[in-house]
């Protein structure tokens, strides 16, 4: 079933619980999702950044729209990290149901001016629309970029934003970071701000950076109102993890169905944490 994100997030908003956005990267990646999403029963939106669209090719995207529209669960095509209104339009023309356009790195006007362009666009094409309010974090081992220096997001500057845009959901700043956290870096949410900012917008929320933070932190920041979950570098940690011990272990193996099933295993292992852990499995009943 091929939804749009709004449609994904109002039940998720609704009944309390967060829908994993994985980054699909290859056939395998999305081959282990979505079999974790129709076992578990769970909603999932397949995410991609503009990099992986420009290596996977247009053609990738019929892969996705088959997939979700033969499963028997939600799934959302979403754009992850949009920085141009160029990848945006790409991405609709592809099939894309959501798209994310990312100015946050530009001055606040300019920021709802590129998002009032990409919604007045997407909108009447009943393509939904992310924006991001504020700065994400980097480790510096991520293709998603992000920021050396946190800037949070002002809860009434979002609800400023949220008016003046008309977007469907909105990327919030509270202390997360894009890839693996290293060893003496230590990753800390600002729930209290977090908690603000759900009592003064009414749209759905969203966690980029979910990787490497405190399980603990996570679960309560669905509780508080986070919708959606950015998930990345957890599932290719996992996948190419596994797909080095097994190189290692088999250096004559050449054959990817040979290869990939014991690294998409253990993907799984993590989508399905990731999957229980927002409350996500089972959802999917809430859609038919």
């Amino acid at each position: 079933m091929l939804i749009n994100m709004k449609e994904m997030l109002d039940q998720a908003d609704k009944n309390g619980f967060a829908v994993p956005a994985f980054n699909i990267g290859s056939e395998a990646i999305l081959k282990g999702v979505g079999e974790s999403a129709n076992e578990k029963d769970a909603p999932v939106i397949l995410a991609i950044h503009p990099t992986e669209l420009e290596f996977l090719g247009d053609s990738f995207i019929k892969t996705c729209i088959e997939e979700a529209q033969n499963s028997r669960v939600p799934m959302v095509i979403h754009l992850d990290h949009g920085g141009k209104f160029e990848e945006v339009l790409r991405a609709i023309r592809c099939g894309f149901t959501s798209v994310m356009i990312d100015a946050s790195h530009l001055p606040y006007e300019e920021n709802i001016a590129i998002t009032q362009k990409v919604v007045s666009v997407a909108t009447p094409l009943g393509v939904s629309v992310e924006a991001e309010l504020g700065t994400i974090g980097t480790t510096g081992q991520s293709y998603e970029g992000g920021s050396d220096d946190i800037i949070y997001t002002n809860p009434e500057q979002a609800k400023d934003f949220i008016e003046k845009t008309g977007i469907d959901t909105l990327a919030v700043a509270i202390g997360t970071a894009h890839g693996i956290y290293p060893k003496d870096k230590k990753p800390e949410l600002k729930l209290d701000l977090l908690k603000t900012i759900r009592d003064t917008v009414n749209i759905p929320l969203v966690l980029h950076g979910g990787s490497s933070n405190p399980d603990k932190e996570i679960a309560e920041s669905v509780k508080i109102g986070i919708s959606k979950i950015n998930i990345s570098s957890d599932i290719k940690f996992a996948f190419y993890k596994k797909c080095r011990e097994v190189l290692a272990e088999n250096p004559g193996w050449i054959e990817p169905n040979a290869i990939y099933p014991p690294c998409i295993k253990a993907m799984r292992e993590v989508v399905e944490f990731k999957m229980n852990l927002f409350g996500d499995i089972g959802k999917a009943s809430l859609y038919r």
